[in-house]
C-alpha cells in the first residue's frame, strides 16, 4: 500500500499541495465522535482546515469471507464516526473534507470464485447472489460512494506474486486509481485556491 500512498502524495505535491500539509504515519489522528480519535493513512490539513482523509486497506487470502465482513464493518464505522464528528463540530465545517477509501485485494481463486448466500428468513439483495468477494467489494465501494459515506473509492486487484512488481487490475472504471486520484486532487487544489 505504501506505493499507492507515495504516488498520491507525489501527485498532490505536483498539484500544489504543500508537503508540510500532507501527513502520513505521524500526525494522522482525527477526532471521532464515538471514539476519541482515529488514525487515517493519509491526512491533508492546510491552515487549520481538514481537506482530506484517506484510508488504505489490503486483503490477502485465505480467509476472504471473514475479512470481507470485517472490512465492511470497519469502512462503515469509520465513515459514520467521521461524519458524525464533522456534524458535531470536531473540525471546521468549511471546506467540507474529502473522505476516501482505497482497497487492494489479492487477485486469487478465493477472491474470484462465486460465494453462496444464506437466506433462512429473508432474501438477500439480488446483486449479492453468486457474487465473488471481488464483486462484493466492488458493490460495497459503489454503495459507500453512492450513499456519500465516502467521496471517492478505489478497488485494485493484484496477484500475490505480481503485486510487488506493480501488477494490478481495476475491475470497475469508476473505482479506478486514476478516477480516485483525480477526484482527490481536484478537491484539494480547489480548496487551496
Amino acid at each position: 500500500m505504501d506505493g499507492f500512498a507515495d504516488l498520491l502524495c507525489s501527485l498532490l505535491a505536483r498539484a500544489g499541495v504543500r508537503s508540510e500539509d500532507i501527513y502520513r504515519r505521524t500526525k494522522v489522528e482525527i477526532p471521532g465522535y464515538y471514539r476519541a480519535e482515529k488514525k487515517w493513512d493519509l491526512v491533508i490539513v492546510s491552515q487549520g482546515k481538514l481537506l482530506a482523509c484517506v484510508e488504505f486497506k489490503a486483503q490477502v487470502g485465505p480467509s476472504f469471507g471473514n475479512n470481507f465482513n470485517n472490512r465492511t464493518e470497519e469502512a462503515l464505522g469509520a465513515a459514520l464516526d467521521f461524519w458524525t464528528a464533522y456534524r458535531e463540530g470536531a473540525f471546521p465545517v468549511f471546506p467540507r473534507p474529502w473522505l476516501g477509501y482505497l482497497l487492494l485485494l489479492e487477485d486469487a481463486e478465493g477472491s474470484r470464485t462465486s460465494v453462496g448466500v444464506a437466506e433462512p428468513h429473508f432474501p438477500v439483495f439480488p446483486e449479492f447472489r453468486e457474487a465473488s468477494y471481488a464483486k462484493r467489494y466492488q458493490i460495497l465501494l459503489q454503495k459507500l460512494v453512492r450513499e456519500r459515506l465516502y467521496d471517492g473509492a478505489a478497488l485494485l486487484l493484484s496477484p500475490a506474486e505480481g503485486g510487488k512488481r506493480g501488477v494490478f487490475s481495476e475491475p470497475d472504471p469508476d473505482l479506478s486509481f486514476g478516477h480516485f486520484a483525480s477526484a482527490l486532487l481536484a478537491h484539494a487544489t480547489r480548496e487551496l485556491g
